[in-house]
């Protein structure tokens, strides 16, 4: 296939990239942090502190992953740009889709480093069957990051306007749940600005995806997750990363090289 070896070849090289930039230490580092102050934050627990554990040590897991796998993405695809090798891959005799399949391909074999190092971990704080469906999920979430990294790193070609992007989008995502609960509530009132707020944070949850859904923490706590949960979630997974990975070809076939 003309289009697949390349892709292969970009997809092997990313993840080169990744292993020499020590990305995989980083999340070995973090997954030791977090353990480290999820035990001594337990300590200050009254109650549950088991619970509390393994909550706070899934939160900051699920962060880390998002932050350190974006912050490679786009400075990565940042120096590419700045060194003119972006140019110089487009200019070459392949599909501009080779490329972006590639960077996704290779991305996205990145991203179940931590998810399945932070399942792993998890699994000694909770059922293994519940570390593993929130493990799955957290994959998810993060070919849903990767992808709109990619997206926002390809469109701005500047580090620091791309993390401000990938970051919006993602803390909006994530709160979109509870905004729309403050928005509809008995509390929000009436009046026009008000409606009109409520109706905008509406379009936005048809918009987004709702990142509240991935990766629960009552998952683990509760044993409440199953397949149907996962299924929505993969759905979701799905459609976003097919959408943000067509938006980001239609970006790299506009460019005159």
């Amino acid at each position: 296939m003309p289009m697949l070896w390349p892709a292969l070849t970009i997809a092997r090289y990313t993840l080169l990239e990744a292993l020499r930039s020590r990305l995989p230490w980083l999340f070995v580092l973090a997954a030791c942090a977090a353990a480290g102050l999820a035990g001594f934050l337990q300590q200050l627990a009254l109650t549950e502190s088991g619970a509390v554990q393994a909550a706070l040590l899934a939160a900051a897991l699920r962060l880390a992953s998002v932050f350190l796998l974006a912050t490679f993405i786009i400075t990565s695809m940042a120096r590419e740009a700045a060194d003119r090798a972006l140019e110089l891959l487009l200019a070459l005799p392949m599909p501009r889709a080779a490329y972006l399949l590639g960077k996704l391909l290779g991305y996205g074999a990145l991203a179940a480093a931590p998810a399945v190092l932070f399942g792993l971990l998890m699994a000694l704080f909770a059922a293994p069957a519940q570390s593993a469906l929130w493990a799955l999920s957290l994959l998810g979430e993060l070919w849903i990051v990767a992808a709109f990294s990619l997206l926002c790193a390809a469109s701005l070609q500047q580090a620091l306007p791309a993390l401000a992007a990938t970051s919006a989008f993602y803390v909006l995502a994530r709160m979109l749940g509870s905004l729309q609960l403050l928005a509809h509530g008995p509390q929000a009132g009436d009046s026009l600005v008000q409606r009109a707020t409520a109706g905008a944070i509406d379009v936005l949850a048809l918009l987004l995806p709702r990142l509240d859904a991935f990766a629960r923490t009552e998952w683990l706590l509760y044993a409440t997750g199953d397949w149907q949960a996962l299924a929505n979630v993969a759905a979701q997974t799905a459609i976003y990363v097919a959408l943000l990975a067509s938006c980001a070809l239609c970006d790299f076939y506009r460019r005159n090289i």
